[in-house]
Order: structure tokens, then C-alpha cells, then sequence
């Protein structure tokens, strides 16, 4: 249980992290607006409700695709291959870019093993692995 709490607690350290990033911001901000577009859209064009279009937004642009809802009108049907196209590049734009301020924040050495003084084997106070050097050819017993 500890270890799945400290994986949301450097989740989140992550993402504060990343909202000084411009780029993070601007897809953040692209991902909400695509959703939303899509959500006003399905309830408007389909007359879902608005959970029923968030759900399909999600599960569309996330590739599921479970196949529960589907658009019936001609004119959704046309939008949802549009937004498909459009939306998939921008969601998996934001993973990508959240995955690596994940990773960036993890290897930097913040991480709370290391506030608490713990290290792993062969690792120095600053983090770093120490690797034994290759023995020369001289050096060899």
C-alpha cells in the first residue's frame, strides 16, 4: 500500500514540476479544450448527456474504443474521425511529454529515499551508481 501512495506522491511531484514547462501547459491546456469541444459537440449533435460525451471523448482519443456509444448522425460520424485524427496526436503529445518530466523528476534526485538519507548499494551521498573499473591487462592477478 506505502508503495502505491509514494508512486501518486511522485506522480504529483512530477506534474508540479511540469507546469513550469511552457510546452506542458500549452498541451494541458489543448487536451482540455479537446475534450471539451468533443463533449459539447456529442451532447449537441447526438443529444447525449454530458457524462455519456465526456466518456466517449475519453475512451475515443485514449484508443479503447469499447464500442458502448457510437455516433448515429452523418455529421458525427464525419467529426469523430476528424477529431480522432486531431485528438489522439494532442493526447498522446501530453503523455509523452508527461511521461517525461516523470521520468526527468524521478532521476533528479528528489525523491523522497533519497530526503530520508536512504541510498542503494554501490551509490554514493549524490546519487550516483559507483561501478567498479574494468581491470587492465597489467592489472590482472
Amino acid at each position: 500500500m506505502f508503495t502505491f501512495l509514494y508512486t501518486f506522491y511522485r506522480f504529483g511531484r512530477s506534474i508540479r514540476a511540469a507546469l513550469n514547462d511552457p510546452e506542458f501547459e500549452v498541451l494541458l491546456t489543448l487536451v482540455v479544450l479537446v475534450l471539451g469541444l468533443g463533449t459539447v459537440f456529442y451532447h449537441g449533435v447526438e443529444g447525449w448527456g454530458y457524462l455519456d460525451s465526456l466518456y466517449f471523448c475519453v475512451v475515443t482519443l485514449g484508443t479503447v474504443g469499447f464500442g458502448d456509444f457510437a455516433p448515429h448522425t452523418d455529421a458525427g460520424k464525419i467529426f469523430t474521425v476528424v477529431y480522432m485524427f486531431v485528438g489522439i496526436g494532442i493526447l498522446f503529445g501530453f503523455i509523452n511529454k508527461m511521461a517525461h518530466h516523470t521520468v526527468q523528476e524521478n532521476a533528479s534526485g528528489t525523491l523522497l529515499s533519497h530526503r530520508l538519507g536512504l541510498r542503494r548499494k554501490g551509490e554514493d551521498a549524490d546519487g550516483i551508481v559507483m561501478v567498479p573499473e574494468p581491470l587492465n591487462e597489467e592489472q590482472t592477478p
